[in-house]
């Protein structure tokens, strides 16, 4: 008897193309070989290392960050309020501690098992409105304030509200970018707009390329909707000069811009000589605040304070009418709410215990050495990247990456193409099976024709992150030997400092 074979409902064909075309790199097929053999090494597998290490995501707690006491303490009363009801709770925890999982608590109905209002719980809202007019020094209203699960979906969210069926619809997203901007655009059906940082200037942006990249787009019969600025950059760690700032804000009002302004590394800044401002604040100051439609971004993944899988962030809307915001509302509505626990993290990271609290003390120390050590990380990676033979790297003012240029030799570029690839990505590829190292291709990220990145972020602990540059420089001595090296010097690309346009 045969057995009758049913042909699948399902196929390639016949779902959504625009999944199918979205790329998102971060975890795209290098990371797939990487938890491949991941696998094997649970298996007991022998291969040339005997572990891998992730430096192909922010994820900071995996590669061995502390949470912030703080945060953690308050979470734990808040996830089992009858701890408050024990008689030796005050010995237990702070009184700062138990005062506000006390407040937050009495004014989220239902705690965190119950859904709050889809903006997110008044309470959390009002808090984050209060941090952010304190930063900032302007008001805040609590109905501005949108809490998402993570940054991402306030992305999402943006896409969705610009991006119109049959329209042509597109965004100015900078290269190099964090895949999330092309990924969501492709998913709704947009195009990207790219305007290009100046790696020779220090990734910095020039404005009249943008006005050249829009004109060009609207000849093309594009309809630009929005602009997207990551500050400080990923995968770049530029950080914009406040001239660049309000230049920003004057472009996106002259040409009726939406400006998407990824923030989420304002914490994150290791050089002096440079301060974060919100875009919120540049456009108060300016007072366009009623004439540019701003969106901020922030997200408890990053900074220090690094609590990536609670989900927890927001977006702060500025600048837009009732009748639009109603809408974003709606969109939110749809997806119920945000998890709560990752609502009050996101109160708590803007709200921190304040001088003269008993939790301050340990707040500031285990916050300034968590930042103290991620600068030693990035200058000892940066300074070691710039060793090596046809590599420059941009000094990290900011975030959590480096984006080394990486020149490679000829052989290699022809090996890359015969197999289809990128020629970064072969170079990622073999330092992962030769040393399991993950990192992200640059060609994931967009980047100048003719020139290829790696991004590595420089989370690894100070114990490990020395022993990830050992093996990088001699993983890349052999590449180079491999593929026979560079024939000459004219393609390897010095940097060069350049004051802010």
């Amino acid at each position: 008897m045969t057995t009758k074979t049913t042909k699948s409902v399902l196929s390639l064909e016949s779902i959504n193309s625009n999944v199918i075309e979205a790329e998102y790199a971060v975890r795209g097929e290098i990371v797939q070989i990487a938890q491949k053999l991941a696998k094997e090494l649970e298996m007991g597998a022998t291969l040339p290392f005997q572990k891998l290490v992730w430096c192909n995501i922010g994820n900071p707690q995996i590669l061995g960050q502390k949470p912030v006491t703080y945060f953690r303490q308050v979470l734990s009363l808040c996830e089992y309020p009858e701890l408050l009801s024990v008689p030796e709770v005050e010995k237990l925890f702070p009184t700062d501690v138990l005062s506000r999982a006390r407040q937050l608590l009495e004014q989220i109905p239902g705690g965190v098992g119950a859904y709050s209002e889809s903006a997110g719980a008044f309470v959390v809202r009002k808090l984050v409105a209060e941090a952010i007019a304190r930063r900032d020094r302007h008001p805040c209203n609590p109905e501005e304030i949108y809490m998402t699960d993570g940054a991402s979906p306030a992305v999402h969210y943006m896409m969705d509200l610009l991006i119109r069926d049959g329209r042509n619809d597109a965004v100015m997203v900078p290269i190099p970018q964090y895949p999330l901007y092309s990924a969501t655009l492709t998913l709704y059906g947009g195009k990207l707009v790219p305007y290009m940082l100046n790696e020779s200037c220090g990734w910095s942006l020039d404005v009249q390329h943008l006005r050249q990249q829009l004109h060009t787009a609207r000849e093309q019969g594009l309809c630009v909707r929005g602009m997207v600025v990551i500050n400080p950059g990923n995968p770049t760690g530029q950080c914009l000069s406040l001239q660049n700032q309000e230049d920003i804000l004057v472009f996106c009002k002259e040409e009726s811009l939406v400006l998407i302004a990824d923030e989420v590394y304002q914490a994150n800044i290791y050089d002096d000589k440079k301060e974060f401002f919100s875009f919120k604040k540049v456009v108060c100051d300016m007072g366009l605040l009623n004439e540019v439609p701003l969106v901020s971004l922030h997200s408890i993944s990053k900074g220090f304070v690094g609590e990536c899988g609670r989900r927890g962030g927001y977006m702060a809307v500025t600048g837009f009418p009732e009748s639009v915001t109603e809408q974003i509302l709606k969109l939110a509505s749809i997806n119920l709410c945000p998890n709560i626990s990752g609502q009050i993290c996101c109160a708590l990271m803007m709200n921190p215990p304040q001088e003269g609290e008993p939790s301050f003390e340990l707040y500031e120390k285990e916050k300034n050495v968590i930042l103290g050590s991620l600068k030693r990380r990035a200058e000892l990676l940066v300074s070691a990247l710039n060793k090596l033979e046809g590599v420059s790297c941009n000094a990290a003012e900011g975030a959590l990456y480096a984006f080394p240029r990486i020149t490679l030799p000829q052989k290699a570029i022809d090996v890359a193409k015969s197999l289809g690839k990128s020629p970064d990505w072969l170079y990622c590829r073999d330092l992962l099976q030769q040393y399991g190292i993950v990192v992200v291709p640059g060609s994931g990220f967009g980047q100048a024709d003719g020139t290829f990145h790696f991004r590595t972020t420089f989370l690894p602990s100070e114990t490990d992150i020395g022993l990830v540059v050992d093996n990088l420089t001699s993983f890349h001595t052999k590449f180079m030997v491999q593929y026979g090296g560079i024939r000459n010097t004219n393609g390897t690309h010095h940097l060069n400092g350049c004051s802010d346009s």
